[in-house]
């Protein structure tokens, strides 16, 4: 199977040692669909100079033997790392998020590392790998913290409302494939009275019936899968703090990416873009709604 097939999985890499646990992730999960992978790397337009070369109409020589060099070394590591599983590999000129997303249209997967070039901005997501997580219209999974024994952690999928059946049908489906368990974590903050009065007894357990309700009906893809071992978990707290803090015993987080909502709302939702910079595991992004 190559890479432009149904079923694969895409993952960007670029020369930062970052991208390597980003493809090593991707063939892994290759490996446990039994499909093949394709390793992308993105020159854009500053490519000459990131190259020490002059910029010109095309890419030069030795831009181009450089790019190759990432790609040749990324298919060398992955081949020797997962022997069965088989690879493909392409260079694409433009701009690397757009480049990306449009390699992985027919893909199952698209998977990218987490932190960008250089300065104050190398320790947070990096331009690239935010861009692609809210724009892509396929699961994008961006690999982080510890990928150590995922398959002995749940997968955790943090519910927001009754569209989110999607996410929740990709979190169990990557549950069956690797033998896990899901723990669907649904977290929201009262409506407190206002002044400095405590929410009423009564009007709390209102909300907690209703938003019940809404994580039950998202959880309907459960049905679908009755190997998997499933746990459903309503808290009041933060939403971002409470699937961060269960990042820390997860294998993966799986989060609904919904449509923006209004001319300044954050394409990736606050929420998404909390747990995309502070979860001690993979996050997958699901486009739903």
């Amino acid at each position: 199977m190559t890479g432009g097939e149904r079923g694969s999985v895409i993952v960007g890499v670029d020369d930062m040692s970052y991208s390597w646990l980003a493809a090593d992730w991707a063939a892994a999960e290759a490996e446990s669909r039994g499909c093949g992978v394709k390793v992308v790397h993105a020159v854009g337009s500053g490519a000459e100079a990131a190259y020490g070369e002059a910029a010109g109409p095309g890419l030069t020589d030795e831009a181009a033997k450089a790019a190759a060099a990432v790609l040749d070394d990324a298919q060398a590591r992955l081949a020797a790392a997962h022997p069965g599983v088989p690879i493909e590999t392409g260079l694409a000129r433009g701009d690397p998020a757009e480049a990306l997303i449009n390699a992985a249209e027919d893909a199952d997967v698209l998977v990218v590392g987490t932190r960008g070039r250089g300065g104050f901005a190398g320790l947070l997501l990096g331009s690239v790998s935010r861009k692609v997580a809210a724009h892509a219209h396929r699961p994008v999974v961006v690999v982080r913290g510890d990928t150590m024994n995922a398959a002995d952690r749940p997968v955790v999928a943090g519910v927001r409302d009754e569209r989110d059946e999607e996410a929740v049908r990709f979190a169990l489906a990557e549950a069956e494939l690797h033998g896990a368990g899901v723990r669907l974590v649904h977290a929201w903050r009262p409506l407190t009275v206002s002044g400095l009065m405590a929410t009423q007894v009564s009007h709390l357990d209102q909300e907690r019936d209703a938003h019940a309700q809404l994580l039950n009906h998202a959880a309907r893809p459960v049905a679908e899968y009755p190997t998997v071992r499933v746990e459903i978990e309503l808290t009041v707290d933060s939403p971002a703090a409470a699937l961060v803090e269960a990042s820390a015993e997860a294998g993966l987080v799986v989060l609904p990416r919904h449509p923006v909502e209004g001319r300044l709302g954050l394409p990736l939702g606050t929420v998404v873009h909390a747990v995309l910079h502070h979860a001690r595991c993979p996050v997958a992004v699901v486009p739903v709604g």
